[in-house]
């Protein structure tokens, strides 16, 4: 293996693996905070189990995603150290203020964790919204590291070097707000979706469950909010995209020629040889609209750029294309249950929409990873967009495949760790001896929980 294949698969890796834990690390939190709040409101103390189990998997999703990241701030230094030495000064204010919101969040989540019956109800349900806020924060500024890498900004180049650094420009630049708000709603949908998929797989093994239902009504309401938001902000951030990087907009959409009134394609596979994407169903006009409002207006296609700057064009419309199909079903079967809530059907008992809220569990993960592989691989072949090469970023280092074996390693490694902890101290039904301690006064239950952390 190439030593710059080799780099750039362990990027990829690292990148894949951790943000997982990062949108879990952003959204879980609020899942436990509602748990708590209806604890509070209505004292039932299946409310306040269901917060006790989802912090335990917030810590541990927190402690393995803290290694991930780690690591990842490592390879960034020590596999693209040009990368680091022209964007360093120019991302470093959002990396800055992504470790003081880790910070905060590491503090506030050993409040929340230590703190049942040691603060005051509305201070430990602070704490736990204050790991909220510092969560998504953390995962806000680094995806606005991420944002300036699409549209850089803040900067001028001289002679091949970037000087007179504006930091602040360059952290607002005009990617970040639509990419945050993108992978902000990713997070919640995807992570509810999770959270509502494990749960009805328990209630469809134990029918009635009253922890598994509670769970699910927490969950299910934030995805089908998150599914409807996203189409909203998916808009706004392609019409971004086709501002700041066209190629990229062509490449997602299979567009080879620069055309008027373009049509928005569903399926097909672009053939670079051959310049066309074959086996699409075109919807005439419609990407014009999409990116510019106007159902006339003009997109420029991969032929108008130097074939030297294309990206990987058929991974590039599939990654895409998946990302989209994947978040119109969560759309759909999220309002449909909320629907069947609302109208009064019995959720709960149909078990063939468990079955689908099971099959749905990991789409939102899946989408997540296709939307990475756009805005990554969608980039190439730059690590900068239009500034530096990916090929002029890696390290001189060879033998780059020891690395990428290891890390590889541990990576699997960890997911197994991970599975068996959350398996372990989070999703498991409580038994019935507990449940019946939860439905107890509770200072029963108090004395259970306590045995059980």
């Amino acid at each position: 293996m190439e030593d710059l294949l080799a780099a750039r698969s362990q990027m990829a890796m690292s990148l894949a693996f951790h943000i997982v834990f990062a949108v879990v690390g952003m959204a879980m939190p609020l899942l436990m905070v509602i748990a708590e709040a209806r604890w509070l409101r209505s004292g039932d103390p299946i409310y306040r189990e269901l917060a006790r189990r989802w912090a335990r998997g917030t810590a541990i999703i927190f402690a393995v995603g803290a290694v991930s990241g780690t690591v990842l701030s490592f390879e960034l230094g020590l596999l693209w150290p040009t990368f680091m030495e022209h964007a360093g000064p120019l991302v470093g204010m959002p990396f800055s203020l992504e470790g003081f919101a880790f910070f905060l969040e590491a503090i506030f989540l050993g409040i929340y964790l230590y703190g049942w019956d040691r603060v005051g109800r509305r201070a430990h349900l602070l704490a736990g919204v204050m790991v909220l806020i510092s969560g998504t924060a953390s995962g806000v500024f680094v995806v606005t590291a991420n944002a300036w890498m699409n549209a850089p900004a803040g900067f001028d180049l001289v002679d091949g070097a970037f000087v007179n650094v504006r930091p602040w420009e360059a952290m607002f630049n005009p990617m970040w707000a639509t990419q945050c708000g993108h992978m902000v709603i990713a997070a919640f949908q995807s992570v509810a979706f999770a959270v509502a998929g494990i749960h009805a797989a328990m209630l469809l093994r134990e029918g009635g469950n009253a922890f598994h239902k509670r769970a699910i009504a927490i969950a299910l309401p934030i995805a089908a909010i998150a599914a409807l938001a996203q189409p909203l902000m998916g808009d706004l951030l392609a019409k971004a995209t086709a501002k700041n990087q066209p190629v990229k907009l062509a490449a997602m959409e299979g567009q080879f020629e620069t055309e008027q009134g373009a049509p928005l394609r569903i399926f097909g596979l672009p053939d670079e040889e051959r310049e066309q994407t074959p086996w699409a169903i075109e919807i005439p006009g419609a990407l014009s609209f999409l990116a510019y409002g106007d159902f006339d207006a003009e997109v420029r296609g991969l032929k108008a750029f130097p074939r030297d700057e294309w990206p990987p064009v058929a991974i590039v419309h599939i990654a895409f294309q998946i990302m989209v199909a994947l978040g119109l079903w969560m759309m759909a079967v999220g309002v449909f249950g909320v629907g069947m809530s609302w109208r009064g059907r019995r959720l709960y008992t149909a078990r063939w929409y468990l079955w689908v809220l099971v099959l749905t569990a990991p789409m939102g993960m899946l989408a997540v990873e296709a939307g990475w592989v756009v805005t990554e691989v969608g980039r190439q072949p730059w690590v900068i967009q239009g500034y530096l090469r990916t090929a002029d970023a890696v390290t001189p280092m060879p033998h780059l495949v020891v690395p990428f074996l290891v890390f590889t390693l541990l990576y699997l490694v960890l997911s197994v760790i991970v599975v068996y902890l959350l398996w372990r101290h989070v999703f498991q039904s409580p038994t019935s001896r507990e449940l019946e301690a939860l439905q107890a006064p509770e200072s029963a239950a108090d004395d259970l929980s306590e045995s059980t952390d």
